[in-house]
C-alpha cells in the first residue's frame, strides 16, 4: 500500500528512500488514508463525496462564528451519514449551533456528536437541556483560549500559557463536562497547571487539532486558495491550518490566478477538498437601525428601559475621545448612543471587528457581518475584520482601553461572575475571561442592574456565584449610583448617586460593605468622562 502511494505521487524508486523517511511516511497513511494524499485536483462535485470517509469518532473543527461562516453544506452532508454511518463525533465551534436549524445542530439533534468544545451555548435551550441530562458532553472553553488552542495545534505548537481564567473553576477542573441522572456528575474538568511570570499567575492550556475542519468561504480558487469575507473569518482560516483534513465550501469557485495574493485569507498548502457551497446562509437575528435621538432616550423613572438607558449613559462617559473598546452583550452596547457627538471611539468586537458601526437599515444587511452578540451591524470609515486569534491578541495584550460588561454578581474585591448559574444556567463564558485577563491595562467596567430580579444585592462582599475573573472589576456602574473598586485593598467606594437615591437606600440594597466619598458625586452630571483624552491621543495607554 505505502509503495503504490508512493509511486503514484511520483517515488518511482522507492528502495532509494532513507528508512527514517520510510517510517515517517508509514506514519502519515496510517493518520491519513491514502486517499488524502494530495491529488492532482482538489475539487470535488459535492459534499455528499467529499465527507464520505469521514470516520466515527473524528474530532471536527466546525467554523464560524454563530451562524455568521458556518459551512452548512457540509454539515448537511454529514447529517446524511446518519448516526449507524457516523457517530462519536466530537466538535469543536465557538457554539454548537441556535437551537433552531443551523450550524452544528442539526447533528446534535442527530445524536451523531457525543462531544463539543464551545466557548458559549447562548439560548440554545436545547443542547444546554442534552448536557443537563446527560446526553451530550460539554467542554467549556473561554473564546480566546479555544482561538488559541486551535491556532497552536496548527503552528506546531504543543502548549502555551495565558492569564485567562485563573482563580475560576476553570483553572481547578471543576467545570462539569458530563451530567448524570439525577444531576450526578459523570465526568469533571481538566485541573490546569498554573506558572508565576513576573508575579502574574497564568495557565497552561494545550493545542487542540482535529480530525477534519470545515469551512466556509466566499471565494476558492482551484488550488485551494481561499477568501473570507468580513466576520466569517473568525475561526475559518485557523481551523483550516490545525486539521489533519480540511474541506472548504465555496460559495464561487474560481480560476488558479482570479484571486489577488493579498486577498487570500487561507493559503492552498491547508486545503485539500473543495466542494460547492450549496445550502442557504442562515441569519440569527437581524437587528435594524432604529432612528431617533438619545433625547428620546428616557433615563428617568423605575421602568426597566429607564433604568437601562440610565445605566448607559453613565457608562458612555468611561469612554474617551478616541479609544478602544469593547462592549458586552446587551445593555454595555446602548453606551455608545449617548456619546457627544465630538466623541469618537472605535469599538471592537471579539468575534473579529475593529471599528463597528451602529446596527444597519434593511438595505444595509450583511449576512456576513454580526457583532459578538449575533446581530447585523456595519462598519466605520477605517474599520478592519480579522480572525479571532487577532481579537483576542488585542484583548490579552491590554490594547483595548475600556471593556464594559454585565455580571450577575461583583465583589467588593472587583471579582467579577458572570456566565454560569450551577444547576440553572448553563450559558459559558464566551469572550468574558479573556476580556478581563489584563486589569491593569483594560479598564474593566461594570454596568449591571443594582438588584437581581429575586431581589436579591448583584453587589456583594464575596461572589458565591463561579467566577469570570478575580480582582478585576475597576467601576460599577447601576441605575442607583457609581461604585470605584480599590482591587488592592478589596474595597468598595461610593462615588456617585442618581437622582433621587440616597445613601441609606444604597446601603439597603448592597450586600457589601462600601465607604463613601466626599462630597458625592452625582451621575446626571456633565464633566468628566465627557470630551477629548489626551492618553489616547497621544499614544500613551490606561
Amino acid at each position: 500500500m505505502l509503495r503504490l502511494a508512493l509511486r503514484s505521487q511520483g517515488f518511482a524508486n522507492v528502495s532509494s528512500i532513507s528508512l527514517s523517511a520510510r517510517f515517517s511516511l508509514v506514519s502519515f497513511t496510517r493518520c491519513v488514508s491514502t486517499s488524502s494524499i494530495r491529488s492532482t485536483s482538489k475539487l470535488w462535485d459535492n459534499a455528499d463525496k467529499a465527507v464520505a470517509d469521514v470516520k466515527s469518532g473524528s474530532t471536527i473543527l466546525s467554523a464560524g462564528f454563530g451562524l455568521c461562516g458556518t459551512a452548512e453544506t457540509i454539515i448537511g452532508a454529514l447529517v446524511k451519514r446518519g448516526p449507524d454511518s457516523l457517530n462519536n463525533l466530537t466538535a469543536v465551534s465557538n457554539n454548537a449551533g441556535a437551537a433552531g436549524a443551523g450550524g452544528l445542530s442539526p447533528l446534535t439533534h442527530s445524536g451523531q456528536i457525543d462531544r463539543v468544545i464551545i466557548s458559549y451555548l447562548g439560548n440554545n435551550k436545547k443542547l444546554e437541556q442534552k448536557y443537563l441530562s446527560g446526553q451530550i458532553a460539554i467542554e467549556l472553553c473561554p473564546q480566546g483560549t479555544l482561538a488559541e488552542r486551535i491556532r497552536a495545534a496548527g503552528a506546531g505548537i504543543p502548549a502555551f500559557f495565558t492569564p485567562t481564567g485563573t482563580h475560576t473553576l476553570l483553572q481547578a477542573g471543576q467545570i462539569p463536562v458530563r451530567m448524570g441522572p439525577g444531576g450526578q456528575v459523570q465526568e469533571e474538568g481538566k485541573p490546569r497547571e498554573t506558572r508565576i511570570f513576573n508575579g502574574k499567575q497564568y495557565l497552561m492550556e494545550t493545542a487542540l487539532p482535529g480530525d477534519v475542519a470545515i469551512v466556509r468561504a466566499h471565494k476558492a480558487d482551484e488550488s485551494g486558495n481561499c477568501q473570507l469575507r468580513r466576520t466569517t473569518k473568525a475561526f475559518g482560516p485557523i481551523m483550516a491550518k490545525a486539521a489533519t483534513l480540511t474541506i472548504v465550501e465555496a460559495e464561487n469557485i474560481v480560476p488558479v490566478g482570479s484571486l489577488e495574493p493579498d486577498d487570500i485569507d487561507i493559503p492552498g498548502i491547508f486545503v485539500d477538498r473543495i466542494v460547492p457551497a450549496t445550502a442557504e446562509k442562515h441569519l440569527e437575528i437581524k437587528k435594524l437601525r432604529q432612528e431617533g435621538s438619545v433625547d428620546d432616550m428616557n433615563t428617568t423613572g423605575t421602568d426597566p428601559l429607564a433604568r437601562r438607558n440610565r445605566i448607559a449613559k453613565r457608562a458612555a462617559k468611561e469612554l474617551k475621545h478616541g479609544f478602544y473598546v469593547n462592549l458586552g452583550v446587551g445593555m454595555p452596547t446602548l453606551a455608545p448612543s449617548f456619546l457627544p457627538d465630538d466623541v469618537h471611539v472605535w469599538i471592537q468586537s471579539e468575534n473579529g471587528i475593529l471599528g463597528m458601526g451602529p446596527y444597519p437599515t434593511e438595505d444595509e444587511v450583511d449576512l456576513d457581518l454580526i457583532n459578538a452578540g449575533k446581530e447585523t451591524v456595519t462598519l466605520i470609515p477605517g474599520a478592519s475584520t480579522f480572525d479571532s486569534t487577532e481579537s483576542f491578541g488585542m484583548i490579552r495584550g491590554g490594547h483595548i482601553d475600556v471593556s464594559i460588561l454585565g455580571a450577575l454578581q461583583v465583589s467588593a474585591a472587583g471579582d467579577l461572575a458572570n456566565y454560569m448559574i450551577p444547576g440553572k444556567v448553563f450559558k459559558g463564558m464566551g469572550g468574558a475571561m479573556d476580556l478581563i485577563s489584563n486589569p491593569e491595562r483594560t479598564k474593566i467596567v461594570v454596568a449591571t442592574d443594582h438588584v437581581a430580579k429575586d431581589g436579591s444585592s448583584k453587589i456583594v462582599e464575596r461572589c458565591s456565584l463561579p467566577l469570570t475573573g478575580a480582582r478585576c472589576v475597576s467601576t460599577i456602574i447601576t441605575e442607583l449610583c457609581v461604585f470605584e473598586v480599590d482591587r488592592v485593598r478589596g474595597k468598595l467606594v461610593l462615588v456617585e448617586l442618581a437622582e433621587g437615591v440616597t445613601v441609606e437606600e444604597v446601603r439597603g440594597k448592597t450586600a457589601a460593605e462600601f465607604e463613601v466619598r466626599e462630597p458625592l458625586g452625582r451621575m446626571e452630571e456633565e464633566g468628566e468622562g465627557e470630551g477629548k483624552d489626551e492618553r489616547r491621543d497621544s499614544g500613551v495607554g490606561l
